[in-house]
């Protein structure tokens, strides 16, 4: 096991773990562009093995909301269920796509890219969106249940492409979906709703055969500790900083993919 062991992959995975902690922020969106900008390693591989770190991350993470009644297990199994059927589907199409040639990666990328883009701005902008959502007339809890189920759809191709989506885009839009909620119950349920997602996605890429899992150790060896350090250090550090460094890092790691 310690031939395996990579001291740099475990110093990626305790930054991200670390960023994580602090702002909620980051997972998908960090580690998937820095395993193929930095470590070289091919965009399906880094996709794979980032779905499975994120869902054990995330399964932590959860039991702490559901013992906090934070999670809106509701809301969660709408999401549920668009995410999981979309995610089985497009993880078949990454596997036909990926069996006719190396075109698979560069729409990896391409995807990879975008959502890093959009990530970056929602969060940039996830406030200033949810005190919209709160000022203008919302949808009863009735006709919430269609635009929800369609959110887990987009989200399980998104997420099952690129690993990147869950996070921040999930949270701004399901502060908009429901701005009555508290922000930490809307944070729960989008953590609580990842883990199915990210294990089906994750283990559909171990099938195809993307997944490196003496990387995924490493990584976790480092994040695991990290999320514990950046969660006690989050409450001294301002969000006003943090928010717009984050999102400076996710627009500039979407563009250098785009433009790669």
């Amino acid at each position: 096991m310690l031939e395996h062991f990579d001291i740099l992959h475990g110093v990626a995975g305790l930054l991200v773990g670390v960023l994580v902690g602090l702002t909620g922020v980051g997972g998908g969106s960090l580690m998937t562009p820095i395993l193929v900008l930095m470590f070289g390693v091919t965009p399906a591989t880094a996709v794979g093995t980032d779905l499975l770190f994120a869902a054990i991350t995330k399964i932590g993470g959860s039991f702490v909301h559901n013992k906090h009644e934070s999670v809106d297990w509701k809301i969660m199994k709408r999401l549920a269920a668009g995410s999981v059927p979309a995610a089985i589907v497009t993880l078949i199409g990454v596997s036909y796509f990926g069996k006719v040639g190396k075109d698979s990666s560069g729409i990896i990328l391409l995807v990879l890219g975008t959502m890093l883009v959009l990530t970056a701005f929602a969060t940039l902008f996830q406030k200033q969106l949810a005190r919209f959502a709160k000022t203008h007339e919302r949808l009863d809890d009735s006709h919430a249940t269609v635009p929800t189920v369609a959110l887990g759809a987009v989200l399980g191709v998104a997420v099952s492409i690129s690993s990147v989506g869950a996070g921040a885009i999930g949270v701004t839009a399901l502060l908009m979906l429901y701005p009555a909620l508290r922000v930490s119950r809307i944070v729960g349920t989008d953590i609580a709703h990842a883990v199915p997602l990210t294990l089906v996605a994750g283990f559909g890429h171990w099938l195809i055969g993307g997944v490196d899992p003496y990387l995924l150790l490493n990584l976790l060896m480092g994040s695991l500790p990290g999320v514990a350090i950046g969660s006690m250090l989050s409450a001294r550090s301002p969000d006003k900083v943090l928010r717009p460094a984050l999102a400076a890092v996710l627009l500039f790691s979407g563009v250098k993919l785009l433009t790669a």
